[in-house]
């Protein structure tokens, strides 16, 4: 009997070897810290799912919210407030009280890496929680993946060949999914760094979720 993989692994998940000794070593550093498998944010019957490649250690494995209390989190966040799809104001703080309508946000891979740097071991190990996510979506029609790791990663769990779409900034790519027909869209990751170096502006993160939105 095949047991039904979760769309969120548990907090204390223990497949990665590495992952879980990093995951204790910032736990003995900051006990106060969230230092888990972070869960997936957002609404359950969303259109739009976005996919991050994983936690930063001082954001959201620190609050247990994908991209809360890092500088991605401010783009990706008020970015989603001026598309609609989010209620209340975002303070980088996972009791801010804010919520996500039509979307959700969720990691490639679920805990915090050293360096932000997964090994493809635990891109492998992690995969099935993306694809029970994916799946457990009944309203899916979009997906924004934040870097080509996200891109490779969310072709895999469909089970698809990451070479046969190719990853750009803004190219959209029709896929199959579990709900059907599936629409999926590239982004530069919106890191510090991409930002910038202005490899990613504003103007071309809007860019990608005006395609979203006239997807849905």
């Amino acid at each position: 009997m095949t047991l039904e993989v979760p769309a969120e692994p548990r907090p204390d998940c223990p497949l990665c070897p590495r992952l879980v000794a990093y995951r204790e070593e910032n736990a003995r550093q900051e006990p106060g810290w969230f230092n888990g498998a972070v869960p997936s944010f957002g609404d359950d019957n969303a259109r739009l799912l976005i996919v991050g490649l994983a936690p930063g250690r001082t954001g959201a494995n620190r609050t247990a919210r994908p991209f809360t209390g890092d500088w991605a989190g401010d783009l990706l966040y008020a970015t989603l407030e001026r598309y609609g799809f989010s209620e209340g104001t975002y303070r980088a703080d996972p009791g801010d009280g804010l919520t996500l309508h039509d979307a959700m946000i969720t990691n490639a891979v679920r805990c915090a890496p050293p360096q932000n740097k997964p090994i493809g071991a635990e891109m492998a190990n992690c995969r099935p929680f993306l694809a029970a996510r994916i799946a457990a979506l009944p309203k899916l029609k979009v997906m924004i993946a934040l870097g080509r790791i996200a891109h490779e990663n969310t072709l895999r769990a469909l089970g698809l060949r990451p070479a046969a779409f190719k990853f750009a900034h803004s190219a959209e790519h029709l896929v199959e999914g579990p709900q059907g027909p599936l629409t999926l869209i590239d982004s530069y990751h919106c890191s510090r760094y991409n930002t910038n170096t202005g490899r990613l502006t504003e103007p071309m993160f809007h860019d990608v979720f005006e395609k979203a939105k006239a997807r849905l």
